[in-house]
């Protein structure tokens, strides 16, 4: 039961980290880059930097802030 929990533990921190990186992004740059939506569903419109996605992402894996 520990490995399901500790999946479900990486999936949520994964969805909190890319959601709160895309909307840091809109956030900083709201004419390129808008996001809408719940942590089960987003709709992106716009340039995302993708090279601050995968920062964010591999820290949250690493255990990262």
């Amino acid at each position: 039961m520990t490995g399901l929990k500790g999946q479900y533990m990486l999936e949520e921190k994964l969805k909190e980290a890319i959601i709160g990186e895309l909307q840091r992004q809109a956030a900083n740059r709201p004419q390129a880059l808008k996001v809408e939506g719940s942590s089960e569903e987003l709709v992106v419109n716009g340039k995302i930097d993708l090279a601050d996605l995968v920062m964010v992402i591999a820290g949250s894996v690493a255990g990262g802030p």
